[in-house]
Parts: C-alpha cells; structure tokens; sequence
C-alpha cells in the first residue's frame, strides 16, 4: 500500500495489516452497513499492473481469454491469464487509460504474474510495471452511490463495466449500485475527505463479500492453476471470448465449451459458522468440500469467501454439478459444515 495512502487511513481510523485494510473499528456494523447502506472502501487487497507500449493490445491480445480489443476509454472487461492446460493464473479487471492497459488483481498475484507475463515479452514493444501505489483504487456501494460521485465527477458511465474518464481519474460501474473509482495517489485523500461524509467507511472484507454476492469469481493464491474459466462462471460474467485468435489454454476452453461435458460449476452459499474476531479458523479459498457421492474425494473447492451479515460466511464455490443437485455438500469433511445454496444473480445454463 502507498505509504501517504496508508498513513491517511490510518488517521481516519482504519486498523491495517499486511497492506489490507481489516475494518474501521467495527466490522460487524461495518457489514450490516455493506448490505443495507452506502459504503466507501479502500480497495487495497488488489493491485493494478500496467501495460504500455506501441505492441500492448497486440501482446496482450495473444495472452488473455477475452478479447482485449474491445477495452477502451469508455470500456472495461474481465478475463483470465491461463496456464497452456487452461488452468487459470489470475482473473482480471482491465481498463484503458491512454494508451496504457491497467489489469487489476489481488496484490498477493501482482508480482508473480507480472514476471509470468514478461516472460512472454521477448522482443515485444512491451513494458510490464506495478502501479499499485500510483493508483489508489476506491470502491462506492449503495443505493446513493451515483447521487454521491455526481457531487464529484461531471458523469458517470451508465452500464455495466462502462468507464468514464475525468482528470481526477476513472469511474468503472460495476453494476447500478456498485461503482469503483481510480484515481491518482495525489488526489485519493481528498475524493475519501468527500465521499466519507455521505458514505460509511468499512474494512476490504466488505467489497469481497459484494464480489461474493454478485457471482464474479477472484483467483488467490490457493487457487492458481485449480479451475478452467467455465468452472466458475468466467463465460457467462462475459469474461471469455470465443471467437477471438489463440491465447495460453484456448483449446482447453473451447473444448470444455462447444466438445466435453462441463462437469463442475460455481455457486454461492453460506456456511453457517461462527465468525471469529481474529479471523480464525474460517473458511478460506482453496478449501475442499465433500459430499457422499464422491467415495472420499473431494467434490468441490471454496473459489472465496468473506464474512457475511448477520453471521457466519458467504462463499463462492465450484462444485461438481451431480452433487450438488443430489448431495449435501459440507466444509473440509462429510462431517463439516452444511454449504446452504443460495441464488446467484444470474442464470446457470441447463440450471
């Protein structure tokens, strides 16, 4: 996190670990507020890598699943870095400002992707940098989350994963209540100074549990390499394209697409658990899920999960279609936690 960044939020009373905003004295409010009100995050779990270049669309074009053509000024897009058996290294929110290509991430990824992607740069027009401190990203959720950004930017865009640039940085709608804004590290003090006193600040669990909420799958860590793109709904968010040239796992992708049989898809859930202050033994990504049907092994995966209101966890979880439809599908064992299915804001095909 940008020091400057860090120290700011600090002072207007947020507890900081490992670069992560954790909560501004009160999570549990913090997350009824999330559900109920309009709430102001710092988004610093993610980092941003920027691609620059007279050869950037080119290059990057022949390393994602979407189609990199279509981001522009006005349009942002989600896609996949996938390993060459479609196994998926990162998800990505990408937009355009100039003629630079800024892939948002989680920041633990940043790194590591940016040396896979240079990898790949040979004699490429291409250069590869971490801007994660030179631009702060600010996420605005609520039912007056427009009202409130049209106090401080001339517009907004007006459908989902348009963009709007402004001199004081970008606006990127995630969808009608959900807005992000990018803005230089020079200028984030003063946009929190004037949102916050409208909107209620709360930690980065509370934007993962919008994330959750709304479906869109964000690859960690533990979860490199486990899922291809339709094992968690990437298609149908818009963030694979079909009928574009290859790219690292294409074959695999379309295959499972148009060829095989998709045998595992994700779904949201909750586990009724208790939620412990320190964060402590709670579900996590990367964790396995069981059902009877499975002899043993495991019929799933926790894809992410994050503290919900009220208690226990909502989680994000890819599961094998046949069990889920006929088994009960629990946490770390058969004898674990119960997953409670709940609906996900879009439709599963042949759901």
């Amino acid at each position: 996190m940008n020091p400057v960044w860090q120290d700011f939020l600090a002072i207007h009373g947020a507890t900081i670990a490992a670069g992560t905003v954790q909560h501004f004295g009160d999570p549990a409010a913090e997350l009824d507020a999330t559900g109920q009100d309009t709430i102001l995050c710092d988004l610093g779990q993610f980092g941003t890598l920027r691609v620059s270049g007279e050869e950037a669309q080119s290059f990057l074009q022949n390393l994602l699943s979407n189609d990199i053509r279509e981001v522009s000024s006005t349009r942002a897009q989600l896609s996949s870095f996938n390993t060459a058996k479609g196994r998926m290294l990162a998800t990505t929110l990408i937009w355009r400002k100039g003629d630079d290509y800024l892939l948002q991430l989680p920041r633990a990824l940043c790194e590591p992707v940016r040396k896979k992607l240079s990898m790949y740069v040979l004699r490429a027009k291409v250069k590869i940098t971490d801007a994660s401190d030179e631009i702060i990203s600010i996420g605005l959720s609520g039912a007056n989350a427009q009202e409130m950004l049209r106090t401080q930017f001339r517009e907004l865009p007006q459908t989902p994963l348009g963009v709007l640039c402004d001199p004081q940085g970008s606006i990127i709608r995630i969808n009608d209540t959900r807005l992000q804004i990018n803005t230089p590290a020079t200028h984030a003090a003063v946009l929190w100074t004037a949102l916050s006193q409208h909107a209620q600040p709360v930690g980065s669990a509370c934007w993962d549990w919008l994330n959750i909420r709304s479906g869109i799958p964000v690859i960690l860590p533990p979860t490199q390499e486990q899922f291809v793109a339709q094992m968690v709904n990437l298609e149908l968010l818009g963030g694979v394209n079909f009928k574009k040239g290859c790219y690292p796992g294409q074959e695999i992708v379309a295959r499972m697409q148009y060829l095989g049989k998709l045998k595992r898809r994700m779904y949201l859930a909750h586990l009724d658990y208790p939620v412990h202050p320190d964060g402590s033994d709670m579900p996590q990504a990367g964790d396995e899920l069981f059902s009877a049907d499975m002899e043993g092994q495991a019929s799933g995966m926790i894809v992410n999960a994050a503290p919900a209101p009220g208690s226990g966890y909502d989680v994000l979880a890819s599961i094998q279609t046949s069990s889920q439809q006929t088994q009960a599908v629990h946490w770390k064992s058969l004898q674990g936690e119960e997953l409670q299915f709940l609906p996900l804001p879009y439709p599963l095909p042949n759901a």
